[in-house]
Parts: C-alpha cells; structure tokens; sequence
C-alpha cells in the first residue's frame, strides 16, 4: 500500500509528543479543542495520546476518536501487550484507528535501556506489529533511535515489520542528531533493500535539538518517504519536534523543488498556533517562522519602501494565507462600541452582550493608559475577558507597596462564589507579596513553578501579558492574565491556575475553591 506519489500525509502529534513537554500537560477540553481544529485544518493523522500512560489519556485518545470526523485517529504503545491492547480500547471507536507501536533499535538504547540482543527485538517486533493487526487493520511500527541504528540490523527490523502486517514505518531521529543528507539515504538505503518496501508508507519524525528537524524531515521526504510527523508550534520534548506549520509551508512556497502536496489548509495555521501556545503555557518567540508575531512585520525603512511597492520585495508568503490580517486597524480612546464590535468580529470573536460591555470597558480603561492599542492588545484583552468570564473565583481590586523603605506589602480583594474577601499581607517583593495574599484567601499547597511576564506590545504602557504554571498532588495547571499593570496581570494569571487545579483536582466548577 502506498501513497499518491506526490501527496505528503501530515502526521500531528501535538497532543501526545508535545504534550510530554515538562509542563505542557493539558485539559481534556483542550485537547478536545486542539484535535478539533486539527481535524478541521485537513491534518491527515492525530496522535491523541498515549492510552496506557494515565486513565485521563485514555480519556482523551476515547473521546477524540469518537468526534474525529476527518482524521485517522492514533494511540502510541509500548511493544508491550497491555499498552497495544489499552490503545486498540482507545481508538476502536474511531472511524479510521491506527495503533502506533515503537521499540529500540540502535545498540546505545539496546544495552542501556532495554538490556536485549538483537535477536530478542527482533522477535518482540514480530510479536507485538502481529498483536497490532490481529486487532486494527492501520498499523504504525516505529524503530526509535532509528538514525543511530546499523542499517543492516535496521534494514531487517523493517522487514519484519512489514511481513507482519505493519502499514506504516516510522524512522525516527529520536535525539536529533543526523543530517539531512544523512536521513535521505537512509530512507533510499532501507527502501532500496528491504523486501516489500513498496507495502508500507514510510514516516519521519524529527527532533531539533540541533535545529534541523524540519530540514531532515523534508529530506526524508526526497528520500521517499510520504508522511511527516510534526506538531503544531514545533512543541515536544527537549528542543521540540519539526513544526507543522512550517513544513506545510515549506511544501506550499516551493513546489519548485518540493514536489508534494499536502491536504493542510494553512488559514488555519495561526488560529492553531494561539491555541496551542494557551493550553500548553508555552509562548511563541516573536521571531518564529510562520506562525511568530514578527513573521510578517517590518521596521526597517528599506524593507517598508520596498513592501509599499509590491510585497513580494520581502515577503515570500501572503500573511493571509496562514491566517494572519495583512494590515492592522488602530484602535483607540476615542473608538465607538460599534467600531470595537467590528474590530472583535474582525479578530474571531463573538461575545454576548456582557462580555462585550466588560470588554469595551476594559479597552476604554486600556486606551486611557496606552497611546497605542493593537490588534495583539485587544486579543490578550478579550482572552482575559473570556477566561474571567468562566471562573468563579476572581480578582476585584488589588493594592501593592513596594519600595526600598521596609516589606512589600499587598491587599487583595477577590470574588470566590459570590462573596467578596480581603487580605493584606507581606512578601519578598511585590509579586510574592499578591501570590501570599491569594493563598491567604484560597489556601492550597500548589507549588509555582513556573513565572512568565512578556509585553503584548512594544513601549513601556504595553500590556503585560503573566503566565503562571501550578503543580499540586502530580497535576500541572497553566494560568494566564493580561493588563497593563503586571501585578493585577500576575493576580490573575495565579487565580486562573488555581482554578484550572480544582478542576482537574476535584472534576468539579472552579467554584470549588473556597475562601479560608
């Protein structure tokens, strides 16, 4: 079974692959949300998860299979019996389901992690790629570590893959560290040598810890491979994997040299980029391909002359064509509700009719103490709005005393279910001082681990944009806030946290939290 020639399978495993990220863990919602919009986008195979890891996984992987309406539905297995026959639970109840197996292959990984001879993988392949397609007809083999593995050794692993039914071989660069005229001949070597080779569809998956995944997954495509494994923003382990984005439009600008195609439509790329960068708290560097807040902005006046006589001067990729507004309108002070509507239904948002009066009034507020608002301040806004909109426990007003003169002090009024409280306390700075004052309020014993402030903007009344990652009894919970003042932002960014933790803690309302 092979692929058109020219057609490229874009394998996303943002919700398994990414997710391992230290920190990155998500709600079932979102990831409900992320596989949602990656179904909708065209992506061609969704790794859910990771089925046997936790009942939240297998949670996620059940209820993503049931939904998907478009995508082939994936679970990652051990070549272990209970991992293969927990992810065959999970994504049986998919329109198209594939299991996902892998083992080692290279001798580093043999003798240190595995302690087996050749041999003996040898036979846990046939076992368990025999025990996949006894129970699913799509079968995905992976020989992790592939790049460091004997091609001869390699090349006999892959047969026994595909003489037991596997339909897809995977060869990895489980540690990023071939090159890519490296990884191309490894894939005409295996294809070239392997019986049967024209049976099975053959996959890359790339990490970039030395910064050529992206670049070795395209090579691995001219070697002839036919799917590529990414994820969206290139989140993953270490470095992270090649980023989805970027090869789908690597392959979309240069079909001069780049032959394939793909089904991804990019309009969805930065939507996808945003929602991704919420759940998993990890920001996107402005300068990132594609998807970066830079990536289609220009400061030097050469580059602006050149631009305001034909785009193509500086640009190789029409903004637009990643969901991303060629021009941004300027909001400001003196802005109409009517205008700010339309500048909402312009950006993706629709609110009702409180939401957008507390999102007005919060622009009013915004537009006082900036000289400029941008697109970018009225999204983290609106976010904000959004995510207040849906907690039960939230910040009032907020009061900070700092200086050099003697202790930071704060005082704190919130809303927990209805009824507001206050508390004053102390801290090693001001922001220790606020965090104090909420776990006075709401006492827990998460511990942060995690602090992040960046500008939406540029300026010194930029809006302050806090990200703030949580950890109580193994689960992690991301919080983010947005205001010009960064305490009242960093407030709410810990709140926020505090409230995705009783959710995934106590399975109930945010309104769980409860006043001491």
């Amino acid at each position: 079974m092979t692929a058109e020639k020219d057609q490229v399978r874009i394998f996303d495993t943002t919700l398994r692959d990414g997710e391992q990220s230290p920190g990155a863990s998500m709600t079932l919602e979102e990831k409900l949300q992320i596989a949602e919009i990656l179904d909708d986008m065209g992506v061609d195979i969704i790794e859910a998860g990771f089925p046997i890891a936790s009942n939240g996984d297998f949670e996620a992987v059940s209820e993503i299979a049931k939904r998907s309406r478009n995508s082939v539905i994936a679970g990652l297995a051990r070549a272990i019996h209970a991992d293969i026959d927990r992810c065959g639970d999970a994504v049986k109840h998919a329109e198209k389901g594939r299991i996902h197996t892998f083992v080692s292959t290279s001798p580093i990984h043999l003798q240190f992690q595995m302690n087996k001879t050749e041999d003996e993988v040898l036979d846990i392949i046939t076992d368990t790629v025999t025990r996949s397609r006894n129970l699913i007809d799509d079968v995905e083999w992976s020989a992790m570590d592939a790049t460091r593995t004997p091609i001869d050794y390699l090349c006999r692993c892959v047969e026994a893959a595909i003489k037991c039914g596997a339909t897809t071989i995977n060869l990895p660069d489980t540690v990023g560290y071939a090159t890519p005229d490296e990884y191309k001949q490894m894939f005409v070597d295996i294809r070239n040598r392997v019986p049967d080779a024209d049976k099975a569809i053959f996959s890359v998956h790339c990490h970039d810890d030395l910064g050529l995944a992206v670049a070795n997954s395209l090579a691995g495509v001219a070697g002839g491979a036919r799917q590529i494994e990414c994820t969206i923003n290139g989140l993953g382990e270490r470095a992270g994997n090649a980023a989805l984005e970027e090869v789908v439009m690597a392959i979309r600008t240069r079909g001069d040299v780049l032959p394939y195609t793909c089904g991804v439509d990019p309009q969805y790329l930065t939507r996808a980029s945003k929602l991704v960068s919420g759940a998993s708290g990890f920001a996107v560097q402005y300068n990132k391909a594609i998807v970066g807040k830079n990536a289609f902005a220009h400061e030097s006046g050469i580059h602006q002359d050149g631009m305001l006589k034909n785009a193509e001067t500086y640009e190789i990729m029409r903004p637009e064509d990643v969901g991303v507004k060629a021009t941004s309108l300027v909001m400001g002070k003196h802005s109409g509700r009517h205008a700010f509507k339309d500048k909402l239904r312009e950006l993706g948002y629709e609110l009702g009719d409180n939401a957008l009066q507390d999102a007005f009034r919060r622009f009013k507020d915004l537009a006082d103490r900036k000289k400029h608002v941008y697109d970018e301040d009225i999204e983290a806004l609106v976010e904000d709005e959004i995510s207040i909109a849906s907690e039960n426990t939230r910040v009032i007003a907020l009061t900070v005393i700092a200086g050099t003169g003697g202790p930071q002090k704060a005082i704190l009024t919130m809303d927990v279910n209805g009824h507001h409280e206050t508390r004053e306390c102390t801290g090693d700075g001001p922001v220790d001082a606020t965090f104090n004052a909420i776990k006075a309020i709401i006492p827990h014993d998460a511990t942060l681990q995690l602090y992040q402030v960046h500008a939406v903007t540029e300026g010194t009344d930029a809006q302050a944009e806090v990200s703030v990652r949580l950890e109580s009894g193994g689960r992690i919970a991301t919080g983010k806030g947005a205001d010009t003042d960064t305490l009242v932002a960093s407030a709410r960014a810990y709140v926020s946290a505090l409230n995705k933790l009783a959710l995934r803690q106590q399975g109930s309302n945010p309104g769980a939290l409860k006043a001491s």
